[in-house]
């Protein structure tokens, strides 16, 4: 009988024990090519740290191959909840559905991930897109464009290329915008976005009037190319916020950068990682079924806000940027408000 009560009382101090363990969130990263993944990983640690879980993490150095092998080794690392920022929107998917029948929960970051049971989480890309576009199209609404599109493995560059379609093709149609160069970007590489631009530059004797470029990576290689070819003063788009990216904006060699405050994203998928794990329900979740296979997703989508010359102090008192890297080499009579 004693023996019984002792087993008893044990197995209640179990219980009580694994109603308080530690949630285990693992976060399997494509790679830390753009500067904007550490920002993403420090709130997702921030926010996680203060809910009391756990952060562990792979980084699969840009290989679809290695990133799933990267989420075996999270699960098998007692990982409860997963967040994922897929480098191949296809190649991924045995992982996901692998962890979705051990029940558990997959939080597709910033790139969609289209499974059952995914929970989808992102800015808007479209409007992202739309953004870019209307940014370019407002200092050059005519001549030759050239659209730097992103990886075809992430369905994000798509949706981008759907948004700015959206703004141009007017004047598409009409004549006023002609499209003399079109190309995705593997992996987002600036390098390679810069040898694309080269050679659309070539293939049209340098006559280029504006590049709506996907995010500031690729605006980065766009940039070099126009300037090795003595190209300047012509609008150029990018996203993400990238110090590099809003100083060309201060500088006046790139037109706007689509910020997208990773810090909250970060916070906001750590926050939706520990309620899927406790079965709850992420706040601010909407049903969704924009993607290819059309199929239905819990998802949550954040405002981004372009930034020009005429608003880049919203970015320094947000802290997202000090002045002084904000406008080093900004100089003449046409420095922005925010750098005098």
């Amino acid at each position: 009988m004693r023996l019984k009560l002792q087993l008893t009382v044990a197995a209640l101090g179990m219980t009580a024990l694994s109603a308080f363990a530690q949630t285990v969130v693992g976060v399997s990263w494509s790679n830390f090519q753009e500067e904007r993944w550490k920002t993403d990983e420090a709130a997702i640690k921030a926010q996680l740290e203060k809910a009391g879980a756990k952060y562990i993490s792979a980084d699969a150095a840009g290989s679809p191959e290695k990133q799933l092998g990267d989420i075996d080794g999270l699960i098998s690392k007692g990982a409860k909840v997963l967040i994922v920022l897929a480098m191949d929107k296809d190649a991924i998917l045995p992982a996901v559905n692998k962890a979705t029948k051990q029940k558990l929960p997959v939080i597709a970051y910033d790139r969609l991930i289209e499974a059952p049971g995914v929970f989808y989480i992102t800015f808007d890309s479209k409007e992202v897109g739309r953004m870019q576009a209307r940014a370019v199209f407002a200092a050059q609404p005519k001549g030759n464009y050239v659209m730097i599109k992103g990886s075809p493995t992430d369905p994000n560059a798509n949706f981008l290329r759907e948004g700015q379609q959206e703004i141009i093709d007017a004047a598409v149609k009409k004549g006023d915008i002609r499209i003399v160069g079109e190309e995705y970007t593997d992996g987002w590489k600036p390098e390679v976005a810069q040898k694309n631009m080269e050679q659309i530059i070539t293939k049209n004797g340098g006559k280029i009037d504006a590049v709506v470029a996907s995010n500031d990576g690729t605006a980065g290689g766009v940039v070099a190319a126009l300037s090795a070819k003595g190209i300047k003063g012509i609008p150029v788009s990018g996203q993400d916020g990238d110090h590099a990216a809003l100083n060309r904006v201060a500088t006046g060699l790139q037109t706007v950068s689509v910020w997208k405050d990773a810090r909250d994203l970060g916070r906001e998928a750590a926050a939706a990682a520990v309620a899927l794990a406790a079965g709850k329900k992420p706040e601010g979740s909407t049903s969704w079924n924009g993607g290819e296979k059309k199929i239905a997703l819990d998802s949550r989508f954040l405002k981004p806000v372009p930034i020009t010359r005429d608003n880049l102090d919203v970015v320094v008192k947000a802290g997202w940027i000090k002045k002084d890297a904000l406008c080093k080499g900004a100089a003449g009579d046409k420095v922005p408000a925010a750098c005098k």
